[in-house]
């Protein structure tokens, strides 16, 4: 039995025009929620708001502090408040850490955890406001890191520890934060890597069967979806 009835939550998805923001934002949607969508490609962004009716958006990149402050007064001005957070926003890096420069592994925990933390900074205090909820997509690297994807994996283990600590430092704010570890998923994020090939791969899942499950377990008011969870539907 679903304990949040998404109508008219007001949620902000980041990384709103990816494989798994733009699906997630669209159950979302589906579920009656009024959204925020932020993204870094304006013009993609605008057709993914088009698509579902979102009227509200916000141009930016997760590794600049300000975005979050944009975000957080769109919502008020133009929702009213937030009651939820779903940050897709994500980028990927191979090969063995001695062979990755500087500049690649600033940029990866910048975007992957840095600029998470710039933006929950920002807006939990809307959240706080409605006992609201945070989901982070993290992956099952958090859980299993792997060879030739020491940098990518080290950002989304340190993603995880963050919703974790958060989730107790909130507990009382009765703000739920959801830590979400999809295993390998079809998203195309592996040929968009800023930084060499992936290792071999199994298999991915379904981006729609992942965003599905993350809509559910919001629904749910899970604060926590491991890898495992997808493979038992």
């Amino acid at each position: 039995m679903p304990q949040r009835d998404l109508t008219d939550q007001r949620v902000a998805v980041v990384g709103a025009t990816g494989a798994l923001g733009s699906r997630v934002a669209r159950g979302l949607a589906a579920g009656g929620a009024r959204l925020l969508l932020v993204g870094r490609d304006e013009q993609r962004l605008q057709q993914v708001a088009q698509d579902l009716g979102a009227g509200a958006t916000v141009v930016g990149d997760l590794g600049d502090a300000t975005t979050g402050d944009r975000v957080a007064e769109t919502a008020r001005e133009q929702l009213g408040g937030l009651d939820g957070l779903v940050n897709a926003a994500g980028i990927a890096a191979f090969g063995p850490l001695v062979d990755t420069p500087d500049a690649v592994v600033e940029e990866v925990f910048t975007t992957n955890v840095v600029g998470p933390a710039f933006l929950l900074r920002r807006l939990l205090p809307l959240l706080q406001e409605t006992e609201g909820f945070v989901v982070n997509l993290s992956a099952i690297l958090a859980e299993r890191p792997m060879a030739g994807m020491g940098a990518y994996s080290a950002s989304k283990a340190a993603l995880t520890a963050l919703d974790r600590s958060l989730a107790g430092e909130l507990r009382r704010a009765k703000v739920r934060v959801l830590d979400v570890r999809p295993p390998h998923t079809e998203t195309g994020l592996v040929d968009r890597a800023i930084h060499g090939e992936a290792p071999r791969l199994p298999d991915g899942l379904s981006p729609d069967d992942v965003a599905d499950r993350v809509v559910r377990a919001i629904t749910e008011d899970a604060s926590d979806l491991g890898s495992d969870d997808f493979l038992e539907g």
